[in-house]
C-alpha cells in the first residue's frame, strides 16, 4: 500500500523538523541514542520526520512504526487522538511513551518497541499506548 500524499512534504514541515532536531528534549536524546545507527536489532529509525500535516518523533519506515514521546501536556490531549487516528488511517502503527518511561524504564521501552516491530503487539495487548494501523476497506497492507 502506498500513501504518496502522506510522505509529500507540506510547506514548513521540513524546517519545523530541523528545528525540532536542534532543540530535542532530554528524553528524545536518550531514546535516539538507543535507536540511531540501527542499534535496535538492525531496525533503521529516523527522528523528527514530516508525515503529512505532522512531524513524528521517531519513525521506522520499513515497519511503518511511529514512536512518540509525550510530556505532561499530552495527557488527555484531543489533538494527539486526532494525530494518532490520522497516522493509523494512513497505515502507521503508533507507540506512545511518557517522558518518565524513557528516563526510568528505558529497557522496557526498547523491549516494547522491539515487540511492536516484530508484530508481537496488538490492540488487545497489555500496552494501552499502542495504536495499530487501520486497514481501509478494500485495501491490503
Amino acid at each position: 500500500m502506498r500513501h504518496d500524499d502522506v510522505t509529500k512534504r507540506r510547506p514548513g514541515k521540513t524546517s519545523q523538523a530541523r528545528r525540532l532536531r536542534r532543540n530535542e528534549t532530554e528524553e528524545e536524546y536518550r531514546l535516539w541514542s538507543e535507536l540511531r545507527n540501527r542499534l535496535l536489532d538492525g531496525y533503521k529509525f529516523s527522528r523528527q520526520v514530516p508525515l503529512g500535516p505532522y512531524v513524528v518523533d521517531f519513525l521506522c519506515r520499513e515497519e511503518r512504526l511511529v514512536v512518540e514521546i509525550d510530556g505532561f501536556h499530552h495527557a488527555q490531549s484531543a489533538s494527539d487522538d486526532i494525530r494518532t487516528r490520522w497516522l493509523n488511517l494512513n497505515g502507521y502503527r503508533v507507540l506512545r511513551f511518557w517522558n518518565h518511561e524513557i528516563t526510568q524504564e528505558r529497557r522496557a521501552v526498547l523491549d516494547t518497541v522491539l515487540a511492536a516491530l516484530k508484530g508481537q503487539l496488538s490492540r488487545n495487548s497489555d500496552n494501552r499506548r499502542f495504536y495499530p494501523s487501520i486497514e481501509k476497506p478494500g485495501e491490503q497492507q
